[in-house]
């Protein structure tokens, strides 16, 4: 596995690992791609990123329509004599860090085999998340002194973690530190990753988040799109050495299998069925459908379990947005519905409406069924507060007329121009997910000497969910939404 962490335009300390290098050499045989220079492999993971040739708004290599990503896996193109692309490179970003790694494909390169099946994507995600953790700390952004001296700790600190090129398991949040906790003698032994032990009350706390996005274009003749991926994090406070927890999701009767599923490495044995349902592939209605069982050994810091995607018939919320131009200004007309499956109590609900590429909102006369409007003029934002519940009848509408007469232009978008127009909406819904997809307390499995506390939640909330104005052209996808 090739390790690279990169700041913005500024490449930091990497490791390259000839062993993986001469094994994927091997396995490729005439077809292996070898990995450039480090500059070079900088310049193309910043433009595939959209962080270099900030003054072009389109490069051809990174936004041709036949280009398809797949976050986070990204293909790089070289170029030169070593011609060919490097799949998968791995790639997480927070702040100014940016943090990538290449692993190596166990399995032959075409045709290209689902990420879901490649236990060292798996595992090179997981590497990246305790990398930045390291380095940023818990509160994921440090001050400038801390960063250097992590920074100058990380080459040390890969010989640990991966030695010979395979992660054994993730580093721990801050500097190590010698353990005031003495190392236990006996059968097992401690990880390295494990400065200590856990002392204290046994606490188990186990999230299950699910995230759903979606684009509705209110027109027959363009699809709508949406999909749903979950993750499950964490946090074990459990004494001994190795302690064994299992944690089991369960569908409900009719529910869809899970499917593209990635789990921590500290997960000890696992199902085959459960890791060979692909949402590339078509859905088979005999598919392992649950319980879904993860029995692992935890590290001390709060962790991803696992993740996964699932197929849902309808999103929760429809929408319908019309906006028509009309005597120097716009007429808008919205409803939206919730529905019947998804739970009326939502933590917050909000529709976000902006407008580009006009001049400073002037007179603002809407009506709402329900809700409350806020405008500001200065951005061409109207956010329409839904509060906590729709209405029984689980629909609210908005119309109204908007003149742009103000004396400044607004902000301006390259995509949003004449009717070209969105709503995004921001959610969230606690106690349900879409999957109907449940961790039950009481099926939580923890082989300890204490009895431990317990405790699970869920969720789902929005993330890049977007109702276009149907009277105006919308940007499409060929297919389904891509993580």
């Amino acid at each position: 596995m090739c390790q690279y962490a990169l700041q913005v335009y500024h490449i930091l300390p990497d490791r390259r690992f000839a062993t993986v290098e001469h094994r994927a050499k091997s396995l490729a045989g005439s077809s292996y791609v070898a990995v450039p220079e480090d500059n070079s492999v900088l310049q193309l993971l910043l433009t595939e990123l959209g962080l270099s040739d900030s003054d072009k708004d389109y490069v051809a290599l990174r936004d041709d329509c036949l280009h398809r990503q797949r976050s986070p896996a990204l293909e790089l193109c070289v170029d030169g004599p070593g011609k060919g692309i490097l799949w998968p490179v791995l790639a997480i970003s927070h702040g100014p860090l940016t943090l990538a790694c290449l692993p190596i494909v166990d399995a032959p390169a075409e045709p290209r085999p689902p990420l879901a099946s490649l236990l060292s994507v798996s595992q090179g995600l997981t590497l990246l998340a305790g990398l930045q953790t390291f380095l940023l700390g818990s509160g994921g952004k440090p001050d400038n002194e801390g960063l250097s001296v992590r920074l100058a700790m990380l080459p040390s600190l890969l010989l640990q973690v991966c030695p010979l090129g395979t992660p054994l398991d993730v580093p721990i949040s801050g500097a190590p530190a010698p353990s005031a906790v003495p190392t236990p003698v006996g059968s097992q032994k401690q990880p390295f990753w494990k400065t200590g032990l856990h002392r204290g009350r046994a606490v188990v706390n186990v999230a299950l988040k699910e995230t759903v996005r979606s684009m509705q274009y209110g027109n027959r003749s363009r699809q709508d799109l949406w999909d749903v991926y979950g993750t499950v994090t964490c946090k074990c406070e459990v004494e001994g050495v190795l302690p064994n927890v299992t944690v089991t999701l369960t569908l409900p009767p009719n529910g869809s299998p899970l499917q593209d599923i990635l789990v921590h490495p500290c997960v000890t044995s696992l199902d085959s069925c459960i890791l060979s349902a692909s949402s590339v592939d078509n859905c088979d209605s005999s598919a392992f459908s649950g319980p879904y069982k993860f029995p692992f050994s935890p590290p001390l810091e709060p962790f991803r379990l696992c993740s996964y995607t699932s197929q849902v018939p309808v999103p929760p919320i429809l929408g319908s947005y019309q906006l028509r131009e009309e005597e120097n200004q716009l007429s808008v007309s919205i409803s939206l519905k919730l529905h019947e499956s998804v739970k009326n109590s939502f933590e917050y609900c909000e529709a976000h409406m902006p407008f580009f590429n006009r001049d400073q909102m002037g007179v603002v006369e809407v009506k709402v069924s329900s809700g409350q409007m806020d405008v500001s003029k200065e951005k061409n934002l109207l956010v329409w507060a839904l509060g906590q519940k729709f209405p029984k009848s689980r629909e609210v509408s908005m119309e109204g007329k908007i003149s742009f007469s103000g004396p400044m232009a607004g902000p301006t978008d390259p995509i949003c121009t004449g009717l070209t127009a969105y709503i995004k909406l921001y959610f969230k819904v606690p106690d349900m997910t879409l999957s109907g997809c449940c961790v039950d307390q009481h099926s939580v499995q923890v082989y300890s000497s204490a009895k431990p506390r317990i405790m699970t939640c869920r969720e789902l909330q929005s993330k890049e969910y977007f109702i276009w104005n149907s009277s105006g052209t919308a940007p499409m996808s060929s297919g389904q939404m891509m993580l």
